[in-house]
């Protein structure tokens, strides 16, 4: 398909709201080193170093929605316990993401616990229960949702089998959900899909289906053959099928199939990577693309996810950045992942090239921006533009900024002769960039000092420059977005 539509659809992303409903757990990651074996059996003795903590299960599902820059309405069940106020914090970071959690004391709230020592899993410990809800707490979930369900475009279920999903549930929600006219995601952890009747889409993983089918799905024939059982039952209407290192199968109603390939990547870690495929899907759904559109969306992302540790996240920038590979790229073509944009930054250098970096929101681009960007350009003989991500903005601004996506905006920027390439980041600093690409001049506005300028240490002790660029008077985006506001509300 044309990666005109997969960007037009990616572009699109920051307007969906998702509604998730699942079982929400939290993720935590305890990182260490083995050096000896205990006295007391043969087990690695894990030297602790660190505890990382992330939303997981559907709470995972949402954040990789707001990751991609969508509003995510978040319902599901916890305990009262420390783990419930872990996750509550986990998710107040990110302002795209609304939790509608009813709490039941009678249960833990679920927590997976991962020992990584020396980057290698050595032990998981799960704490929760998978017992049915109790009646009350049904009733309270189910309202949520219904409450939920009125200001949103799509409906995801991330069943994962920890008591959330009854029969009772599932049949309720999705009614209730097709009745509004949202389209249903089911990511499925029950053999019998027929739990699921009257879904939009189920995506299940080849050994869900395999179980479901009761036979194996290993060819494309065969994962195909096990979708259509399904799909002729009619409790669905496409069937997506996520099948590891063999990409994605999707199969439809009206008999149509297509195997989707992976983009070869080093696998660090798949935790998650489910999540991640679903979150993109509904999105590529949202935006009024196709199943197989989605799909491939859902497909990139799923690639980029397992190359990155822990319980992960993607965004659209990276998905765009995966879109527009290094070999074969047209000038207007300058949207990079890092690890492309540093192979590309090293054969500058052997053409004897200095290259330029500045970095910024650069949300609705003014006079103000070009100017800087001009003068950073005039400064080398390159010049790379680390932009921020969706994500981190909202972080640094709040919930009703960027007004344009991270995606229109590196489109935009990337139309600008005197940008080579864009990079986008999602932390809240450009330091990492600056680390990596080691630029031979960094260009920031002269409203900072070389005291503020992030990176400028790294920057001059390798003997490049810093370079405090003029400023163009009475422009600022923050100062047109008041000005915009205060016009409506007169």
């Amino acid at each position: 398909m044309p990666h005109d539509t997969l960007i037009g659809l990616l572009n699109r992303f920051d307007a969906a709201r998702v509604l998730v409903l699942g079982d929400v757990m939290l993720d935590r990651f305890i990182y260490g080193s083995v050096e000896r074996i205990s006295p007391e059996a043969p087990i690695p003795v894990v030297a602790v170093d660190r505890q990382v903590d992330t939303p997981g299960g559907a709470a995972n599902v949402a954040r990789n929605l707001a990751a991609m820059g969508a509003r995510a309405l978040l319902v599901g069940v916890t305990g009262k316990d420390t783990w419930a106020e872990d996750l509550r914090a986990q998710l107040a970071s990110s302002p795209a993401i609304e939790p509608h959690l009813v709490v039941d004391p009678s249960r833990p709230t679920t927590v997976k616990t991962r020992y990584v020592a020396d980057g290698q899993q050595v032990m998981r410990a799960d704490r929760e229960s998978r017992a049915p809800l109790a009646e009350d707490v049904e009733k309270r979930l189910l309202g949520k949702f219904r409450d939920a369900l009125k200001n949103v475009d799509v409906v995801i279920l991330s069943d994962y089998a920890k008591g959330v999903f009854s029969n009772s549930v599932a049949r309720v929600v999705i009614a209730a959900a097709r009745d509004a006219r949202k389209p249903v995601i089911v990511d499925p952890k029950s053999k019998d899909f027929t739990k699921y009747m009257g879904a939009t889409v189920l995506t299940p993983n080849r050994l869900e289906l395999q179980l479901a089918y009761g036979h194996e799905c290993f060819t494309d024939e065969q994962v195909a053959q096990g979708a259509r059982a399904s799909l002729d039952q009619r409790i669905c209407e496409a069937m997506v099928v996520t099948r590891g290192k063999d990409g994605m199968s999707v199969v439809t109603s009206d008999g149509f199939a297509v195997h989707l390939r992976t983009t070869a990547r080093q696998v660090f870690d798949v935790s998650g990577a489910g999540d991640t495929a679903v979150a993109a899907m509904s999105l590529g759904l949202a935006a009024g693309g196709g199943i197989v559109d989605a799909s491939t969306l859902a497909n990139l992302a799923a690639g980029i996810v397992v190359g990155k540790p822990g319980t992960a996240i993607v965004t659209t920038g990276e998905i765009l950045a995966s879109l527009t590979p290094l070999d074969g790229r047209t000038d207007h073509d300058k949207i990079f992942a890092l690890e492309s944009v540093l192979r590309l930054a090293r054969a500058w250098r052997e053409q004897g090239l200095k290259f330029a970096f500045t970095n910024g929101c650069f949300d609705l681009l003014h006079p103000g921006h070009l100017s800087l960007l001009d003068q950073a350009r005039r400064s080398a003989d390159r010049l790379i533009v680390g932009l921020n991500a969706d994500l981190s903005i909202r972080r640094l601004k709040g919930p009703n900024r960027p007004i344009q996506s991270e995606v229109a905006r590196a489109t935009v920027l990337s139309s600008l002769k005197s940008v080579d390439a864009v990079v986008i980041f999602s932390e809240d600093t450009p330091i990492k960039l600056i680390e990596t690409l080691e630029p031979d001049i960094l260009v920031k506005g002269a409203d900072y000092t070389l005291e503020t300028v992030v990176g400028a240490d790294l920057v001059l002790k390798r003997g490049g420059k810093v370079i405090l660029a003029d400023l163009l008077p009475g422009h600022s985006t923050t100062d047109t977005v008041k000005r915009v506001a205060n016009s409506r509300d007169t």
